[in-house]
């Protein structure tokens, strides 16, 4: 053995070290609050990713999609059949112009009402408010209210909250926090987004 494999051996005994200590020292069971934000490509996919893991264990899923909800999801398309698991749409998609702000206000509300049920049952294991930050950004929600729903959710219950420019007021209450940041992205080469790669 060289020189260089004996202190990569030590290197890698030491890191195994560390993280067996972490995980000893890892001892609260609870769910959590993930927020999975920033401008890269990813946190709606990265979410559904982590429905079909609950899924898999045979737990119930809620997902709540504010803005994408309209629009074709393969994620969506594949899981919809799976008995545990409960989709609420924002059936008027958003203007994102706000042409029509009261309209959007109400469907926003409607599926907000959906997702209030959902933070407060206790059998689902997993909750996703896809799109939330943008509803917080523009006033179409109000954070207080958000916060309250997610402080009073069940105990093992997780919520994953995914969009761009978080509220920090969720930021400073999330147990993970995941930015997902563009480095480049082929929309702006002119690279139409791709049924099945991107959606």
């Amino acid at each position: 053995m060289t020189d260089r494999d004996a202190r990569h051996r030590r290197a890698m005994q030491k890191l195994k070290s560390h993280v067996d200590e972490r995980i000893a020292e890892a001892s609260e069971q609870r769910g959590q609050l993930l927020v999975f934000t920033g401008n890269g490509k990813g946190k709606t996919t990265a979410a559904w990713g982590t429905v079909t893991r609950a899924l898999g264990y045979g737990y119930r899923v809620g997902v709540v999609q504010f803005i994408k909800g309209t629009w074709e999801c393969g994620e969506r398309e594949r899981l919809i059949d799976d008995a545990n698991l409960e989709v609420a749409i924002m059936g008027t998609g958003f203007t994102w112009e706000t042409q029509n702000r009261d309209a959007d206000t109400r469907a926003c509300q409607t599926v907000w009402s959906e997702a209030r049920r959902l933070l407060a049952d206790p059998n689902v294991y997993l909750v996703v408010l896809d799109e939330i930050t943008y509803m917080l950004k523009f006033g179409y929600l109000d954070i207080d209210e958000v916060l309250e729903a997610l402080n009073g959710r069940p105990a093992e219950q997780t919520v994953i909250v995914t969009g761009r420019n978080a509220h920090r007021r969720l930021i400073e209450v999330a147990d993970t926090i995941s930015e997902m940041q563009e480095v480049r992205h082929a929309f702006n080469a002119g690279l139409q987004a791709r049924r099945g790669i991107d959606y």
